[in-house]
């Protein structure tokens, strides 16, 4: 049965980030509460907790894996990024964006799309989040919490539970927070391409 921790959405406790962190780095599987909603986490490294999160989701070989990072400084480890690139990200965020590029050989291949060699980066505007990754000291590897047989994002931390609690190894309950699904701009080709338009302003990118 999983952890169930309430975490205070704008302060959130040390003690219990600690643990959650702790939790991870001993090969769980974590809900936690981004800025589009719940998501599921797990190591970077960890091939067996991301399997879990495959059969959580149902997920095929093709889906495509986000990195979440604290902020900017691990972009070039992961990320085949230009200047003009790196400077249109570092002015908009955090945000509800998700960067994809072309991954360095940094990023495991399972990671990866398959056919185009890419990630996804995002930096999440939820404090919950960004004390997670910065006690964690990594990009933490990411997939929104979309259960099979729906077509949304989850919000409603005491639902997860529900459905959950079996399956993974803690909740963090950052509050109900709706849908806000992420505006996805692709930097993988010479120019940047909008390829959803979401919570976050495209305007900066086209």
């Amino acid at each position: 049965m999983s952890q169930f921790f309430y975490v205070h959405p704008e302060n959130p406790q040390a003690r219990l980030i600690n643990q959650a962190v702790a939790i991870v780095r001993n090969g769980g599987v974590i809900v936690y509460p981004t800025d589009s909603g719940y998501a599921l986490g797990c190591q970077l490294e960890n091939k067996q907790a991301l399997e879990r999160i495959c059969r959580i989701r149902r997920l095929d070989d093709s889906h495509n894996f986000t990195l979440l990072c604290r902020d900017l400084s691990e972009l070039s480890l992961y990320a085949r990024v230009d200047n003009t690139a790196f400077r249109l990200i570092r002015n908009n965020t955090p945000g509800a964006y998700t960067f994809i590029f072309k991954a360095t050989k940094e990023v495991p291949r399972r990671l990866m799309n398959p056919k185009r060699k890419t990630i996804g980066i995002r930096v999440p505007d939820n404090q919950i989040a960004l004390d997670l990754l910065e006690a964690l000291g990594e990009p933490m590897m990411s997939t929104s919490l979309i259960l099979p047989g729906n077509d949304y994002t989850e919000s409603d931390p005491e639902a997860i539970r529900d459905n959950l609690e079996h399956a993974v190894d803690v909740i963090l309950h950052g509050g109900y927070l709706g849908e806000h699904p992420t505006t996805v701009i692709d930097f993988s080709e010479d120019s940047p391409e909008i390829m959803r338009h979401g919570a976050g302003d495209p305007t900066p990118f086209e």
